[in-house]
């Protein structure tokens, strides 16, 4: 706890190496206090303290020593920058002059492309199931099944990449069964009881964050599996539940003591020190029958045994069908620690046809060990509306990033030849986009692949190109100004639209008016037709998100005045979330306006973050509760021609306390709130990220 305290106050590491390349099995054991641990296993030799991941590039490293004023190894420095080349090396060697302005402008931010990319959820429940014996055992088979394809030049570079990588999948199990056994413990055979199958699986995912530094190492669906050994111990009679809770209390604080090495320039994109450890709890089977267990419960208990805190990431697979008791408890969990995201299982069982799916990071669905997907961050829509009037010059930079053309020189901005424009650079920007993210991926799968997280999927994966759009909802409201008021473009010496005018009012995204929220759905559903017509690295399928993390902040910082009259620099609202303030009539309307967004041209995930006051839920907890269930079951609502929506965060509290944590940091130490797909504990955002929280809605009635 004090090790916490001290990163929330200094926005620091504790301690983080400085000489040691990690890997699976690069630190020797790691404890917390060793006699009273029940999970066990640390990232690296000490808690809270850092390792160096430079496989996936050295930069970054470089940045966070400087950043912290630590000196790098000078030796570790020679052989990460001459020996061994980094997918970031990799990345630049080809890069394009225009992906390299597009980066610069941040009408393309927070590409992969200087550390892991994240988004892949190995099996770990494999581990515990199996033994690592059998999982070699089968890679292995694997490996020899394609001997022919290999003699007979079938598909020849594939096949070769493809028995290399079971080569690697080997090597990594056997590194787990060798990180396993500094601890104590033979994992090379199935595990035997609840402590062994908890312990076995937390190697697996320990190893994951020992090998990768990926922007979300998500967790899968490990609650209802896992109790599955506690139900067989308690008949056993070896197992109470006090017993229980205890075992999964340590499973989650080690969860939670996961940490990696990044830069003020990280955090200023993802805040908060995310790991996006994120686990998904309940659903029901296509069956039928629910998935939710005791353990699913005790999972949410850990935010009242160990108090509220941003990791596991814990999402509730929301569904209509769920226990009623369950619904009521996740609710109140919400309600006295605002820890919890809500995702709709309805909607997503149905679509993949799959009960067994996860979500990685944020919002982003994946049936588990069968899909994995390769993330792209997001592109500036509102931005890109900027070059679309400007002819493709830059507003904060004043240089041409995209392609030149005639800006749109009318005293007034006529919405069918702004719309035109928009369209042209749409597909520019798509080309860009898809570009940038097939060189990052090969790269990444060439440097720094990671083949722990892949020894725990089938041989053959399906891969998905997640693409995604920020500014969403400043480009609709833009579009809409131009199309039902009259906006005139304030232009500088060169002529540049530096400012809008508007005269008149204009309907606005978030209020459930049809007018506007059918520029949403056209901007997403056209932007994602785009994407899908180019050409994908290992021909992944495109999917697309709604979501900008954090990084809404950075994202309004290099993006000028809009015509929406959002002034320069004003961050952007999170994800899929109207603008602050502009929807003004409740929570109903602002819940419909989402909704109605196209999760068919918007697979990788659509995150709305919700603010209510408690007051609006009711007077006493059980009408909360009650008022809360209700809310979620009409938001999530799914049938034939209704979609529902996908993601929802979902924050109880008033403006007045976090104005009040904002002064006195020291009364509200495990203060968390949601924010755009993750939690994060509100002290250790930076003051700006702070204020933009404290400027959203807070829904005061329903």
């Amino acid at each position: 706890m004090e090790g916490i305290r001290i990163e929330n106050a200094t926005h620091a590491p504790v301690d983080f190496d400085t000489n040691i390349a990690t890997t699976i099995t690069a630190h020797d054991a790691g404890y917390i206090n060793q006699p009273l641990e029940k999970i066990v296993g640390l990232q690296t030799d000490a808690p809270l303290k850092r390792a160096l991941h430079p496989f996936g590039g050295i930069n970054m490293i470089k940045s966070s020593f400087h950043a912290y004023g630590r000196e790098m190894d000078s030796e570790f420095e020679y052989v990460f920058t001459d020996l061994r080349k980094t997918h970031n090396q990799g990345v630049f060697d080809a890069y394009s002059p225009d992906m390299l302005r597009c980066r610069k402008s941040g009408v393309l931010t927070g590409l992969p492309d200087g550390y892991g990319r994240g988004r892949i959820i190995g099996d770990y429940r494999r581990v515990a199931l199996y033994g690592i014996s059998y999982l070699v055992r089968e890679r292995e088979l694997q490996f020899a099944d394609l001997q022919s394809r290999l003699e007979k030049g079938q598909d020849l570079e594939a096949t070769i990449r493809l028995r290399e990588e079971l080569a690697e999948h080997r090597h990594a199990l056997l590194q787990i069964q060798e990180m396993a056994a500094k601890y104590g413990f033979d994992i090379s055979r199935p595990a035997q009881n609840a402590q062994e199958a908890v312990q076995w699986l937390y190697f697996a995912y320990l190893a994951a964050v020992k090998s990768q530094n990926g922007g979300a190492m998500s967790l899968g669906r490990t609650a209802s599996f896992l109790d599955i050994y506690i139900e067989r111990d308690f008949k056993a009679g070896v197992l109470n539940e006090q017993q229980a809770q205890e075992l999964i209390d340590h499973f989650i604080m080690k969860i939670r003591m996961v940490r990696f090495l990044r830069t003020p320039e990280f955090d200023s994109l993802f805040s908060g020190d995310p790991i996006w450890a994120t686990e998904v709890i309940g659903g029901m089977g296509l069956d039928g029958r629910t998935l939710v267990t005791k353990n699913s419960f005790r999972y949410l208990h850990t935010l009242h045994t160990m108090g509220p805190a941003p990791e596991p990431n814990l999402t509730i697979l929301w569904s209509e069908a769920l226990p009623i008791a369950f619904k009521k408890y996740a609710a109140q969990v919400s309600i006295v620690t605002s820890s919890l995201q809500y995702e709709n299982d309805d909607l997503m069982r149905t679509d993949f046809n799959s009960d067994d799916y996860a979500i990685a990071c944020c919002v982003s669905p994946m049936v588990i060990g069968k899909q994995m997907q390769f993330f792209g961050a997001r592109a500036n829509l509102a931005k890109t509306l900027l070059y679309a009037i400007n002819g493709g010059v830059d507003e904060k930079l004043k240089i041409q990033v995209g392609p030149k053309t005639a800006p749109l020189m009318d005293d007034v901005l006529d919405y069918d030849k702004v719309m035109n424009s928009l369209d042209h650079f749409m597909d520019w920007l798509a080309v860009q986009y898809i570009s940038a993210l097939n060189i990052i991926h090969y790269m990444h799968d060439k440097y720094s692949y990671e083949a722990s997280l892949m020894a725990l999927h089938d041989r053959d994966v399906y891969r998905t190109m997640a693409c995604g759009i920020a500014g969403l909802s400043v480009a609709t409201d833009s579009l809409s100004a131009i199309k039902y008021a009259r906006v005139k473009p304030i232009r500088d010496e060169n002529g540049l639209a530096v400012d809008f005018e508007i005269d008149g009012e204009y309907p606005q995204y978030g209020n459930n008016d049809e007018r506007v929220d059918s520029i949403a759905c056209d901007l997403v559903e056209r932007f994602m037709k785009k994407i899908k017509a180019l050409p994908t690295y290992r021909n992944a399928v495109p999917t697309q998100s709604i979501l900008t993390i954090t990084s809404n902040v950075v994202y309004g910082q290099k993006t000028g005045n809009t015509p929406d009259g959002r002034r320069a620099g004003t961050p952007f609202a999170p994800g899929a979330n109207p603008m602050h303030g502009r929807d003004r009539k409740g929570a109903v309307a602002s819940l419909t306006s989402v909704a109605k967004l196209p999760f068919t041209y918007a697979k990788d995930g659509i995150s709305y973050t919700f603010s209510i006051v408690p007051a609006a839920l009711g007077k006493e907890d059980p009408v909360r509760k009650t008022n809360l269930v209700g809310l979620l079951d009409g938001y999530f609502h799914h049938e034939a021609d209704v979609e529902g929506g996908q993601h929802l965060n979902v924050n109880v509290m008033n403006r007045e306390m976090l104005l009040d944590a904002i002064e006195h940091p020291e009364k509200y130490p495990n203060l968390t709130i949601r924010v755009s797909g993750y939690a994060v504990r509100f002290n250790a955002l930076t003051r700006e990220q702070q204020q933009d929280v404290i400027s959203r809605t807070f829904t005061q009635a329903l």
